[in-house]
């Protein structure tokens, strides 16, 4: 797992500020318009304006660039972000901070609000179409939405967000990482490099969580894996303590014979019949997918995507 810090690239102090940033926005903010923070939403707002400068840096924001912010908050990121990029998407699920988020906005003409959940937006749908996402995610959709937004930008590079420390340590996780390394591991790792580029404490939050957080960046190095692959992976974590023929054949749709297959599969990537889905490299998933066949993998597929009763 990578998690090594890059303080030389990152760091920022006061003095780099421009003049008219702000200072301590989100807390104004929250005063100005009686905002409440959601639990059940997770948010929690960002009042550390010096962290701005760590976070565009590691973003390598350019003049160009068509930024996706998701969970724009109180709007302190958004109005950093917006005079240094060509376009920046603002996605905001919570209707009532729609107001501070216009004010955060008003400057700035290159800059679009969504007021639309991110789960459930189609992020493909966006023009111009995004480059870049940069974002202090919600602790609860976190993983989902950087895993959405690899299938559904084939055009974005580069991925910066301030996540949950365990998310970031499971995004960047490999086989010798225990119970951190799972679905969200190997699928992220099969279209990035992924890099812990460092930890930030809960006094830059409020409300302050109970847990502590991190700075992720994913950078594109392949498409995303295909429905099939990502299903495979799926219902190969679905079950950790079983051995991953076994878990396979208990997803909805699956054949019968794909226990046998899969162990025939496992011993010709030179793995043990009966090794469980965490032995394998995230590589070893496409693998195993062209081992499988299509119409293993298929099924596979529509069984996931197929409604729940």
């Amino acid at each position: 797992m990578s998690a090594e810090p890059e303080e030389s690239e990152l760091r920022c102090s006061a003095g780099q500020r421009p003049a008219s940033a702000p200072r301590q926005a989100s807390l104004r903010r929250v005063r100005r318009f009686d905002v409440r923070p959601k639990r059940e939403l997770g948010q929690n707002f960002l009042v550390d304006d010096n962290l701005l400068g760590v976070i565009s840096a590691a973003a390598e924001l350019e003049r160009a660039d068509i930024v996706l912010e998701v969970g724009g908050g109180l709007g302190v990121l958004s109005e950093h972000l917006a005079p240094r990029v060509g376009h920046l998407h603002v996605v905001e699920v919570d209707d009532r901070l729609r107001e501070p988020l216009e004010e955060a906005l008003a400057p700035f003409p290159n800059a679009t609000l969504h007021q639309a959940d991110a789960v459930a937006l189609d992020l493909g749908g966006l023009e111009p179409r995004p480059g870049k996402l940069v974002a202090n995610l919600p602790y609860g959709v976190a993983a989902t939405v950087l895993l959405k937004s690899l299938a559904e930008l084939p055009e974005a590079t580069l991925w910066v967000a301030m996540v949950q420390r365990d998310v970031a340590e499971r995004l960047a996780a490999g086989p010798a990482d225990g119970k951190l390394y799972g679905a969200t591991s190997v699928l992220a790792q099969l279209s990035c490099e992924v890099r812990v580029l460092r930890r930030v404490p809960a006094t830059v939050f409020h409300p302050r969580p109970a847990v502590e957080s991190a700075l992720v960046r994913l950078r594109r190095r392949a498409p995303a894996p295909s429905p099939g692959v990502i299903a495979l992976v799926h219902a190969a974590f679905a079950h950790r303590r079983k051995a991953l023929a076994g878990s396979l054949v208990l997803a909805a749709g699956a054949p019968k014979e794909l226990r046998g297959l899969a162990r025939e599969a496992l011993e010709a990537l030179g793995h043990p019949p009966d090794a469980r889905a965490e032995r394998l490299a995230p590589g070893d998933y496409p693998r195993l997918a062209g081992l499988l066949g299509e119409r293993l993998t298929d099924v596979l597929a529509a069984g996931r995507a197929a409604p729940r009763r």
